[in-house]
């Protein structure tokens, strides 16, 4: 005979009162009755509990003093056992974290994995955990699948949630900022996920419970009521919700079957720790979620029948384990929690705390604890009897020994014992979020908070509540204070979670970070900053009157290429290649990013280790071309500084040049090559030998694509034009190095492109090749101004000629004469539509063209504007007529009669010089006077050699 079974009876005629003598609901309501029977019935006791709920933490710390386990079986991922004992250097609540970047036996191109699992105080997973690693011959096994097997059975996992409920999904994080954000977009696991996975099922329960979302509901519904329950009505409660909620589930879920692994996973871990160890099941108990304890696996119990449970193996994947800090709104965020749900619920547990007198679990040592130890006698208030003591070393009764009563008839027949209204708590709510409200802008009043009391009330009698809860408070300030405008950055209801509790934020203590953390700190120690401190932090560097803090400088500069945005930010100082600050200023905020740094702790024991890994991961990744090789050897000199990494990134970048069979990359690669050059010229005695490679094969690679680019129409201009630059400011280095310049004007001759731009360009490739005079360049933009038919594209010539101005900077007076040309001549329909596209143009490549274009035209046009009226032109003045030549007047002196004195000698010095004339005439002496201006030098040597 079962102990339910005079309320099976009770349901079943209350099913065929409502149904009419249909089986389905019959079956449900004594299937759930069959599953509470079946989990009391289990030798192993079972702890069912809900995630961060503190009816369960309260029920748990209660059991755990009056039945004290040997063995405590928890549902988490079996492998994050080392991480537990850390907790203790940890201010909750944290979350524990796998993380996985090389990937073996997943899908490419799906890392970085992560796991995490947030543990706050007011949850009862931490209340065992806590009981456990400080109660002496107590063992703790988790027993979930491990971090591994997470993602291995993902993609059945993502078919079967039903998700968060419409009026929750998008709220959880709104006006968190950063906080929402702690856990990044790692997947996240909980012990107790109890939702309904029917999405009507839920949407008729927020009706009829007359609350907006499901937090609300469980509060009201579930929370309060077991809050002050004895143990075993709060077990069977819990594993009724858990069955309703498992029989309520939709058709075909397939999140089912992931559960149904898991349950199979854990009662073989179990049985495997049983029979390892020889514990006795009646000193044993198994923490889960309600969903779970109510399993109808064929594995269930530890007498099953079934066929061993074989575990798959898992991939050869390498997993890192730590500590990240974790948030009531991040974990409001990561699972589809109501805002501020979470900040209730631990403000319910320290209520019911201190009502019921009752001292929790804490790991000894525990930042932000009390650092009390959980194994002294602990005086409490039992919801079923006086205040008493009990001591640690009291005997335990068997659970297989205790009659299982039936609670839950009693349970479910009445309603459960409300508490009454608490004016005195109710009236502060009302006083301080007037006050909250005046700091933040609004113009409340003590009229606001008489409204906010009565409308708390009020809210909370036509939801049938006898007490206002925190979440009719809310809405009643809501409605009473904010109105239709928020002044300031928060609105009412962040103001009503700020009053109930805030948003209390988790940070990893020094001795549980990794050791490239635990670096960082130290190294950073001499700033006299706290990296522990959530705001932000302004530091000043005098390199020059301290050069000791140049190691802390350094480790900023690479924290701030390692970090995101908004961890480290320099408000003064620079890092460029040659170049040393003097002073520089930071804000630091290593605090508030505590988790990405743990997260780099993964990847490495130093910063610099990592940046060498991530440089290397860049430049060999299979989309790597050879700018973004030539960043990487630009960022391993400004941050790891040496020879050996950037000359091995700088082969690589030689390599990956050769490759290419596009030149989209061409102006990255000048503008970095040109910048590595300058630097290694300024600072090293020679060049890199990657650098002379670089540059040879670079050359030869440009001139061989220069005539496919000029011909092909997905090249751009602009690329063009950079190969262009490429080819004529390195040819002379090019040349040095023993490349041949025939190849560059086999190139340019073999080059014919159709597009304007491009032959603009060409033809200033052939004026710097001195294939095309500038006369004669003169003369074919004159014709094209000239030609009607040509004038609607003559703005893309000018174009090109701008975009030559890179490879040819010789030719900017010319660019100069047409832009000028074009700004006078063209008609106004062909000159308005493409100024857009040349301002566009300038400002795009505003560091290389603006100034050379600037400094030309200062130089040509007038600097006054009184001036202009007068002024023409260069190329529109007339030629000058070319000069009448005049004879040099004979000098006087000793040289000239002694050049008249030596003819014989003087021809030969003339002709030795280059001048065959014949001595004689009048001419003759002005050239020979010319020859004598010419060469002042030679002539006084031919003087004093001959004694003159």
């Amino acid at each position: 005979m079962s102990t339910f079974d005079a309320l099976r009876e009770q349901l079943l005629d209350a099913a065929a009162a409502l149904s009419g003598g249909g089986d389905a609901l019959a079956g449900i309501l004594s299937g759930m009755v069959d599953d509470v029977d079946r989990m009391l019935r289990e030798e192993l006791e079972i702890f069912p509990v809900c995630h961060h709920s503190p009816a369960s933490a309260l029920a748990m710390t209660r059991r755990l003093r009056d039945r004290r386990p040997k063995v405590v079986y928890l549902e988490l991922c079996e492998d994050l056992r080392p991480l537990l004992d850390e907790l203790r250097n940890c201010r909750l609540p944290v979350a524990l974290q796998a993380f996985a970047t090389q990937l073996d036996g997943f899908p490419p191109g799906s890392g970085p994995l992560s796991v995490i699992a947030p543990v706050t105080e007011a949850s009862a997973e931490y209340q065992a955990i806590a009981y456990a690693l400080d109660t002496p011959g107590v063992e703790i096994v988790l027993v979930d699948r491990s971090v591994d097997h997470v993602f291995q059975w993902l993609p059945q996992e993502t078919d079967g949630p039903a998700g968060p409920a419409p009026e929750e999904s998008g709220s959880a994080d709104d006006g968190h900022g950063d906080e929402a954000a702690l856990h990044g977009d790692a997947v996240g696991v909980e012990i107790g996920d109890l939702r309904p996975r029917f999405a009507e099922l839920e949407k008729h329960l927020l009706h009829h419970g007359k609350v907006r979302h499901w937090s609300e509901w469980w509060d009201q519904y579930v929370e309060q009521p077991l809050t002050g329950a004895d143990y075993g009505t709060y077990r069977q409660a819990m594993a009724l919700v858990g069955s309703l909620f498992r029989r309520l589930r939709p058709d075909g879920d397939g999140r089912l079957a992931v559960d149904e692994e898991r349950e199979r996973h854990m009662w073989a871990r179990i049985r495997e720790h049983l029979a390892a160890s020889g514990a006795d099941p009646a000193d044993c108990m198994y923490v889960c979620g309600a969903f779970h304890a109510v399993s109808t696996v064929a594995e269930f119990g530890l007498r099953s029948e079934a066929p061993p449970y074989e575990i798959s193996p898992r991939t050869n994947t390498h997993w890192l384990y730590g500590l990240i800090p974790s948030s009531h709104s991040a974990i409001e965020a990561q699972f589809g929690l109501a805002r501020g749900s979470v900040s209730i619920a631990a403000a319910t547990w320290a209520k019911a705390v201190k009502r019921g007198g009752l001292t929790p679990h804490r790991l000894e040592g525990q930042q932000g604890g009390s650092g009390k130890r959980t194994t002294k006698a602990t005086k409490v208030t039992n919801a079923t009897g006086p205040a008493s003591t009990v001591g640690i070393a009291r005997a335990a009764p068997s659970v297989a020994a205790e009659p299982a009563a039936d609670r839950l008839t009693g349970f479910l027949a009445g309603p459960p014992a409300l508490d009454g209204l608490d004016e005195d708590e109710l009236r502060g709510w009302c006083v301080d979020i007037v006050r909250l409200a005046r700091r933040n802008g609004y113009l409340a009043s003590t009229a606001d908070a008489i409204a906010v009391f009565e409308t708390s009330i009020l809210l909370a009698g036509v939801r049938g509540r006898a007490r206002p809860t925190p979440y009719d408070f809310a809405d009643a300030a809501v409605t009473c204070i904010e109105k239709d405008v928020v002044p300031g950055r928060r609105d009412v209801r962040r103001l009503c979670e700020i009053l109930l509790g805030g948003d209390k934020i988790g940070m990893v203590g020094y001795a549980a970070l990794p050791p490239l953390v635990r670096d960082v700190h130290d190294r950073l120690e001499p700033l006299g900053l706290d990296l522990t401190r959530r705001t932000q932090q302004r530091v000043l560097l005098d390199l020059k009157a301290d050069p000791e803090l140049e190691p802390c400088s350094d480790l900023l500069w690479t924290l701030r290429y390692l970090l995101p945005d908004g961890a480290i930010r320099p408000i003064m100082g620079a890092r460029r290649l040659g170049e040393r600050p003097i002073q520089e200023s930071w804000d630091v905020a290593l605090g508030r990013h505590q988790r990405e740094i743990i997260e780099l702790g993964y990847e490495g024991v130093t910063v610099e280790q990592v940046l060498e890994q991530r440089l290397r991961r860049t430049v060999w990744d299979p989309q790597a071309t050879a700018g973004v090789a030539l960043a990487a050897v630009e960022d391993a000199i400004l941050y790891l500084g040496g020879r050996r990494l950037p000359s091995e990134l700088g082969a690589r970048a030689v390599e990956l040049l050769a490759a290419e069979r596009t030149v989209d990359d061409a102006p990255e690669v000048l503008r970095r090559i040109r910048r590595l050059l300058t630097y290694y010229r300024a600072s090293e005695p020679e060049l890199p030998a990657w650098c002379e490679d670089f540059v040879t094969v670079g050359y030869a690679h440009y001139c061989t694509l220069l005539p496919t680019a000029f011909a092909d129409d997905d090249t751009g201009v602009r690329q063009v034009g950079a190969m262009l630059g490429f080819l004529f400011t390195l040819e002379g280095l090019a040349l040095s190095l023993g490349c041949d310049r025939a190849q560059l004007e086999l190139a340019v001759r073999q080059s014919h492109p159709r597009a304007p731009a491009k032959v603009a360009l060409l033809w200033a490739a052939q004026t710097q090749l001195g294939l095309l005079t500038r006369e004669e360049l003169r003369a074919r933009c004159d014709e094209l101004l000239a030609n009607p038919l040509v004038v609607p594209a003559y703005p893309l010539y000018v174009s090109g000629f701008v975009q030559a101005l890179e490879p040819v900077p010789g030719l900017a007076p010319f660019v100069v004469e047409a832009l000028s040309k074009a700004f006078a001549r063209l008609p106004d329909p062909v000159l308005l539509p493409w100024l857009p596209t040349l301002i566009t143009t300038l400002r795009r490549h505003a560091p290389e063209l603006v100034p050379v274009l600037v400094r030309e035209a200062g130089r040509t046009f007038p600097g006054a504007l009184a001036e202009l009226d007068a002024w023409t032109p260069p190329w529109e003045r007339p030629a000058a007529p070319p000069r009448r030549g005049r004879a040099a007047p004979v000098p006087s002196g000793p040289v000239p009669a002694l050049l008249t004195r030596h003819p014989m000698t003087t021809g030969a010095v003339a002709a030795l010089l280059g001048c065959t004339a014949e001595w004689g005439s009048r001419q003759e002496n002005g050239e020979v006077a010319a020859l004598i201006a010419r060469h002042p030098a030679t002539t006084g040597a031919v003087a004093a050699l001959l004694g003159a």
